[in-house]
């Protein structure tokens, strides 16, 4: 097992927070969605959130914790795709002193830290099937014993898990316990992607232009154009509500007035990468975009081939990745494979 790295968890305080951040809309996709979260969140059973990337599932999970009993418990998240698979056991269930190599002393993990309230576990299709395997007993059991030990600890902990990813094909391909995904899923939620919920985008935008004018310490509130507007609305949103952001809070600190008429959507600049849609200029030598990549290292020159290919193909499918991985030719565990190694890439 790997050396432990610094925590990637962030624990939240016991309580509601004073400003805890709420999803914002009035669509009736969205308020819907809304109501469906407060009717199971009184019903201390595990939730499964599925949805895209930027769709708001650790929104929810909060608001599953704090419309529920468990609300004045901790509540606790862990990004699974963020550890590598040797890391995650441990940070689930903890570990003893010496248990593997810079494991120094004992050391609690989140299931431990989360006993009475809610572990939010995002990203749960990354998890390796050993480790499926004492989630699902700590679900059918409340026990399970930590890295290095035999010992066995007792907690309640309710569980919400989200992912993007397809778990009952994964469960099918024999990728996910079966038996874990029927525990998960006392109750599934589809998160609405932004481009469905009819009316939020503006309401959205005004929210975060009029916050970063506020950061910015500017006394008038930032309005839309009429253009500026209909660009917002007509356009697909792959990354939902965090992509709006960004480009809301762009537009806001570009401007010099307090009217936003320039919107821009992409910031990479179309002649500057050598993976960009159009072809690169031509310089002394007619080298086009694939020219380019003869020019690079072998390991490099596939990588970036492999990112552009991967991006053409999410995108043309709508980030749906079963369909990206028909495109590509590749079996959907094939093109998890690929995903993971590319996600830091593709947010």
């Amino acid at each position: 097992m790997q050396k432990e790295p610094d925590t990637h968890i962030r624990p939240l305080p016991t309580g509601v927070p004073a400003a805890r951040p709420e999803a914002l809309g009035h669509s009736e996709v969205f308020l819907a969605f809304q109501e469906h979260l407060s009717r199971v969140a009184p019903i201390d059973r595990p939730v499964l959130l599925l949805g895209e990337r930027g769709t708001g599932k650790e929104l929810a999970a909060s608001r599953l914790h704090y419309l529920s009993e468990r609300w004045n418990s901790p509540l606790v998240a862990l990004n699974c795709s963020a550890l590598s698979p040797s890391l995650i056991e441990a940070e689930l269930f903890g570990h003893e002193k010496g248990a593997f190599t810079g494991a120094a002393q004992r050391r609690s993990g989140r299931f431990e830290a989360a006993d009475e309230g809610t572990l939010f576990l995002d990203e749960i299709g990354n998890i390796p099937m050993e480790v499926q395997e004492k989630i699902l007993r700590v679900v059918e059991y409340g026990a399970f014993e930590r890295v290095g030990s035999s010992a066995s600890i007792e907690v309640n902990v309710r569980i919400v898990a989200a992912t993007n990813a397809d778990l009952v094909a994964l469960a099918a391909e024999g990728l996910f316990k079966r038996d874990l995904l029927d525990r998960l899923s006392f109750e599934v939620f589809l998160l609405p992607p932004l481009r469905e919920r009819q009316g939020d985008i503006s309401l959205l935008a005004n929210h975060f232009a009029a916050r970063m004018a506020f950061e910015l310490g500017r006394e008038e509130i930032p309005r839309f154009s009429d253009q500026a507007i209909i660009a917002l609305e007509q356009y697909a949103w792959p990354g939902n509500v965090r992509e709006l952001k960004n480009v809301v809070e762009r537009a806001a600190y570009r401007t010099d007035t307090s009217l936003i008429s320039d919107i821009v959507f992409d910031p990479f600049p179309a002649s500057g990468h050598p993976l960009s849609e159009e072809v690169m200029p031509d310089n002394e030598e007619g080298i086009s975009r694939e020219g380019y990549l003869e020019k690079m290292p072998l390991k490099k020159a596939v990588r970036e081939l492999e990112l552009r290919l991967l991006k053409e193909a999410l995108k043309e499918a709508r980030h749906h990745q079963r369909k990206a991985a028909k495109i590509l030719g590749l079996s959907y565990h094939q093109f998890r494979g690929l995903y993971r190694k590319y996600a830091n890439d593709l947010e």
